[in-house]
């Protein structure tokens, strides 16, 4: 599989004391019982040599909380994935597992905060303890990366938020709203709406849509160095 950047430790991090509890007393669903939980922070993963960066919310308690990646295992994932797919970023649509075989290509994806929250709400000083720990450094890692898309509104805040500690000039990155260009330093920022079944059932965000998004990305990464 291609491994986390920070791998070590993104996964041993202890740093959320609510975070943690929850993490690690999430049951498995019915539909898993099989399953060994990760009830560990989930880990981005993706090309080191990306040039267009992913970034969400934070992982779900049956997906990336059981999966140990990044929308691996649920539903917001089985939309994202698909749609990396048909933009041309992988080697297949799915993604079940840390290792099942899925590669990206000029992509890597992560998420704001590492660990399930209850409720999906984050409290705002865990995500800035993660950001801080670990947003903040992958961003750095990915020397390549000139295309950032945050999923929704609370990855564009928290990645402006990241952008600015890192010294980067996020005057011209206005407030969040889907499909919206801006530039930061040397980053391009496409928003889009998240990938969740709230937008994704609803047609808030279609397919075409978000596979729109992403050839955009590709496009105006493929025109910068």
């Amino acid at each position: 599989m291609q491994k986390s950047i920070l791998y070590d430790k993104i996964a041993a991090c202890r740093l959320c004391p609510r975070l943690v509890r929850y993490r690690e007393s999430v049951k498995p669903a019915k539909r898993f019982a099989d399953w060994q939980y990760w009830h560990k922070p989930a880990l981005g993963f993706g090309d080191i040599n990306a040039r267009v960066l992913i970034v969400g919310l934070a992982p779900s308690a049956h997906g990336g909380n059981r999966t140990g990646r990044v929308f691996t295992g649920d539903p917001s994932g089985d939309f994202l994935f698909d749609a990396i797919y048909k933009a041309g970023f992988s080697n297949q649509p799915r993604s079940v597992s840390r290792d099942d075989g899925l590669t990206l290509k000029d992509l890597y994806v992560t998420a704001v905060v590492k660990c399930a929250p209850p409720d999906n709400k984050p409290e705002r000083i865990e995500a800035v303890r993660c950001v801080s720990a670990f947003l903040m450094n992958e961003v750095l890692a990915l020397k390549k990366a000139r295309v950032i898309v945050p999923l929704g509104a609370f990855a564009h805040k928290w990645l402006e938020f990241s952008l600015a500690q890192l010294g980067v000039d996020t005057s011209r990155v206005a407030d969040f709203g889907h499909g919206a260009e801006y530039t930061a330093g040397r980053y391009t920022i496409l928003t889009s709406y998240h990938v969740s079944p709230r937008n994704t059932n609803t047609g808030t965000l279609t397919e075409r849509m978000f596979v729109g998004v992403l050839k955009k990305a590709r496009s105006i990464a493929s025109r910068t160095q």
